[in-house]
């Protein structure tokens, strides 16, 4: 990886108001997964491919990055930079609509990493456990969206995302298959495994 690139990519990114992953909810990652190599990870939501690209260093030595990211702009971009990065032969990117795309992928992933559209995370946290590893891991970045979900906001504009996260969250916390940690870093992390794994 080229790492003088990624730092490029990132202030780019920050300097555009583009949305990409904190840097202590990458730490975080790196905490969780550091006594692992990962043969496979899913990413939902790509935008420029900096996270993606971080989460090349993760990889076991011929381990795959698969990415979905709905806007053609954005992809052109991550493909872009992935290419800068030097890490174009651990990622590939799906473009479309990752509601229209995960039903149709059958791989398995040792790490899932959900950060698109808040409205869908139920629907993701459902293809996401389907696709997941028995020993895997599922980060749900966002997930208290800048504190409304936990508090008792309900203004119009922002209801339905709220709603979802707050559903994925009871999903995940009371499900009796899964175990899941929500840490306040970045913009909220949920993490998620199966349990007896």
């Amino acid at each position: 990886m080229n790492k003088e690139e990624l730092l490029k990519i990132k202030e780019k990114a920050l300097e555009e108001h583009i949305p990409i992953i904190m840097d202590d909810t990458l730490e975080t990652i790196k905490k969780y997964i550091s006594n692992h190599k990962l043969n496979s990870i899913l990413e939902i939501g790509t935008a420029v491919g900096y996270s993606a690209i971080c989460f090349t260093q993760f990889l076991a030595e011929n381990g795959q990055i698969d990415t979905i990211e709905r806007e053609t702009e954005r992809v052109k971009e991550a493909k872009e930079n992935i290419k800068k990065a030097e890490v174009e032969k651990f990622i590939n990117i799906y473009e479309g609509d990752a509601v229209e795309i995960l039903p149709n992928l059958n791989n398995k992933y040792d790490m899932i990493f959900i950060d698109a559209a808040k409205g869908k995370y139920p629907f993701f946290l459902k293809e996401a456990l389907r696709m997941l590893n028995k020993n895997g891991i599922i980060f749900a970045d966002n997930i208290l969206y800048k504190g409304y979900v936990m508090s008792d906001y309900n203004k119009h504009k922002q209801r339905t995302a709220v709603r979802n996260l707050r559903e994925y969250i009871k999903e995940t916390t009371q499900s009796p298959n899964l175990e899941t940690e929500i840490l306040e870093v970045g913009d909220g992390l949920a993490i998620t495994k199966l349990k007896n794994s």
